[in-house]
C-alpha cells in the first residue's frame, strides 16, 4: 500500500490485520485475522517490521496475572513504518520510522498527563489486553499493522537500527526512567544492576553512556564474562558469595532491581551507601520482605518504577541512538515464536527476541 494521508471526509471504515494470537492458557500463539480501526484525524497508521518479545507477554498469554482477555495478541515493543496519517497530524508523515511501546492511549487531560506523565494517568489505555476508548479490546505488536494516537508514538533516530531498537520501547524506558528521576544518570556515581538479561543488560548499557560505574549483582556465575567484556560493566558481584558480597558492602548510590523471581532483599540493601536507593522494576510474584531497619539505618529507600511518559521515552531513544545504545537480540520468524517463548520460560536468550514481522508475517489481504 502506497503511504498516504487520509482524507478528511473519508468515511470511517475499519482495516483487517494478521496478529499471532493466543487463545487460551495454553499460550499458543497462531495466525489470526484482527481489525484495526481506521485511521482518525490524530492517528497515524504503521506497517509493522519488528516486535521484541517481553517476559510480560508469555506471563499475559498464559494468564499468570489474572487479567488475560482472550484472544489475546502480546506485543508492545513495536518498531516499523508510517503508512497513512490522519488530518490534524503535524508530528509524522507517511515513511517516518517510528515505534509504540507500552501504551496507545489516555485520558490526555489529566495532571500526570499534562505533566507528560501519561504512563501515571488512571485512563492508562495499554498497547495489549486493554479496553480502549471506544470499548474495544486493544491487540499488540505480533501483528502486521496497527493505528495509533499520534500523541503515542516515538520518532526513530536514523542511527537506531529497527530491530535491535525496538525492545528499547519497554526494556529502554523501564531502566531509562529510574535512572533519571532517582539522580542515577550522572557521571561517577556507581550504580547495581540486578539480572543481567533483558532490562538487565540495557541498564548496564545507560548507566555507561551515563558515564557512571557500573557492578552487575547475579546469581549466575557464567555471566561474569559477558557483562565485564561485552557489555562493559566495571565489576560483576555473584549474589551467593558471602565475601563478594562483603566487599561490596556500602559502596552503591543506587541499585536497579530488574529481577523478577522471589529473592531475599534485605542481603542487597546492604550494598548501598546512606540515602542510597533501590529501584523496582522487576515484578516478583510474591510479596517482599524487609526489616524496618534495613531501611532506617542509612536512610535507604525501597521505590519502584514503571516504564515512563511519552517525553521521556522519546528523550531515552534520541540518548540511546547518540550514544549507540541498542539492545542485544536474536531476531526470530513468525513461525519461531513459540519456541522462542519456551526459550524465554528458561532464560535462554541473550537477551531479547525480536520477530522479524514485515518479513515473516503476511499481512491480511
Amino acid at each position: 500500500m502506497a503511504p498516504t494521508v487520509a482524507a478528511p471526509d473519508a468515511k470511517p471504515h475499519t482495516r483487517k490485520a494478521v496478529g499471532l494470537a493466543a487463545r487460551d492458557t495454553s499460550g499458543r500463539l497462531a495466525p489470526l485475522t484482527i481489525t484495526r480501526r481506521s485511521t482518525g484525524d490524530d492517528d497515524v497508521a504503521i506497517k509493522i517490521l519488528y516486535c521484541g518479545i517481553c517476559h510480560s507477554d508469555l506471563h499475559s498469554i498464559k494468564n499468570d496475572w489474572h487479567i488475560t482477555m482472550y484472544p489475546i495478541v502480546p506485543g508492545h515493543e513495536i518498531a516499523g513504518v508510517i503508512t497513512e496519517v490522519g488530518q490534524n497530524v503535524t508530528k509524522f508523515k507517511a515513511g517516518d520510522r517510528v515505534g509504540v511501546g507500552c501504551m496507545v492511549n489516555s485520558c490526555q487531560s489529566c495532571d500526570r498527563c499534562n505533566e507528560g506523565f501519561e504512563n501515571h494517568c488512571p485512563g492508562i489505555i495499554f498497547t495489549y489486553n486493554s479496553v480502549d476508548h471506544d470499548g474495544t479490546v486493544t491487540y499488540g505488536g505480533y501483528s502486521s499493522n496497527v493505528v495509533v494516537n499520534e500523541r503515542f508514538v516515538v520518532r526513530f533516530p536514523d542511527a537506531m537500527p529497527l530491530d535491535k531498537g525496538a525492545p528499547l520501547l519497554c526494556a529502554g524506558i523501564t531502566v531509562y526512567s529510574p535512572m533519571k528521576y532517582h539522580g542515577l544518570d550522572s557521571p561517577g556515581k556507581h550504580v547495581g544492576v540486578l539480572g543481567l538479561g533483558g532490562l538487565g543488560h540495557v541498564a548496564v548499557k545507560f548507566a555507561k553512556a551515563f558515564g557512571m560505574k557500573v557492578t552487575v549483582i547475579s546469581s549466575s556465575p557464567g555471566k561474569k564474562q559477558e557483562a565485564l567484556e561485552q557489555l562493559g560493566a566495571d565489576a560483576f558481584v555473584i549474589s551467593k558469595n558471602a565475601d563478594e558480597m562483603k566487599a561490596a558492602m556500602g559502596s552503591m548510590d543506587g541499585i536497579i532491581n530488574t529481577v523478577s523471581a522471589n529473592i531475599p532483599v534485605a542481603p542487597l540493601m546492604c550494598l548501598l551507601k546512606p540515602n542510597g536507593k533501590m529501584i523496582m522494576v522487576g515484578l516478583p510474584e510474591k510479596p517482599l520482605e524487609i526489616r524496618p531497619f534495613d531501611l532506617i539505618l542509612g536512610n535507604k529507600s525501597l521505590t519502584g518504577s514503571c516504564i515512563g511518559g511519552m517525553r521521556d521515552t522519546q528523550e531515552m531513544i534520541d540518548l540511546a541512538a547518540k550514544h549507540g545504545v541498542t539492545a542485544d537480540v536474536e531476531v526470530v520468524g513468525a513461525d519461531y515464536v513459540n519456541t522462542a517463548m519456551e526459550r524465554l520460560a528458561k532464560a535462554d536468550v541473550r537477551y531479547r527476541f525480536v520477530i522479524d514481522i514485515g518479513n515473516t508475517l503476511k499481512d491480511a489481504e
